[in-house]
């Protein structure tokens, strides 16, 4: 498998935790996105969408990390990142589409360079939208999370789920903008211990071959 990603995506953070988690070897491509290498050459050649990640499994394309999850979850079972419940099956679904449905979108890196070139926001203000919307989502998750079974050490259950996959590239990410994470418990404690396992740790966008400072 490829995997073509650019290192501060977190789109391209959960893969690589859904990759790792299932000890699935695969090639990092990076592709520039803050440079614009995804709207031209050869990367753009092979996506629709222009958009990363994009994972190449024996020559099929499959965007959009969601689908990519659920994709990996279906051909490479185990271990799971959906439970096999119903119900707690749409509980993490719900939960990793708070954050990639809800807070992302607002704050990807498409939204934040229009807002600056085309809207004219300076940065204060950029990065007081930035702040607001990734509050606002994960004060809605944190209560989301009142849902998990009693005793979780992730976002639901003991084992680290899709939900998990997508809750720390957003934490990072709240990090690095400098958001109000207090008064978050749920969530910054599904964070922390997810954080202690390998598979998080190495997919760390300053782990990635092309981190920059």
């Amino acid at each position: 498998m490829k995997l073509h990603n650019y290192f501060r995506s977190s789109a391209s953070y959960r893969v690589r935790i859904a990759l790792n988690l299932k000890g699935l070897a695969y090639d990092y491509i990076p592709v520039h996105i803050a440079r614009g290498d995804h709207l031209t050459g050869p990367f753009a050649a092979i996506s629709a969408d222009k958009l990363v990640p994009m994972l190449d499994d024996d020559g099929e394309h499959f965007s959009q990390s969601m689908a990519i999850m659920e994709y990996l979850d279906e051909t490479q079972p185990e271990p799971p990142l959906l439970p096999r419940d119903p119900v707690s099956r749409a509980r993490v679904r719900a939960l990793s589409e708070s954050i990639a449905c809800e807070i992302h979108p607002l704050n990807n890196l498409r939204v934040l360079k229009y807002l600056v070139r085309e809207l004219k926001l300076d940065d204060v203000a950029k990065n007081t939208w930035y702040r607001h919307w990734v509050r606002v989502g994960l004060e809605a998750f944190e209560r989301q999370l009142a849902q998990s079974p009693a005793g979780s050490s992730y976002c639901w259950g003991d084992t680290p789920t899709m939900a998990d996959c997508c809750l720390v590239p957003q934490i990072f990410n709240a990090q690095r903008f400098d958001c109000d994470l207090n008064g978050l418990p749920r969530t910054m404690a599904a964070f922390e211990t997810c954080m202690q396992l390998d598979a998080f740790r190495r997919a760390q966008p300053s782990n990635c071959p092309d981190a920059e400072a």
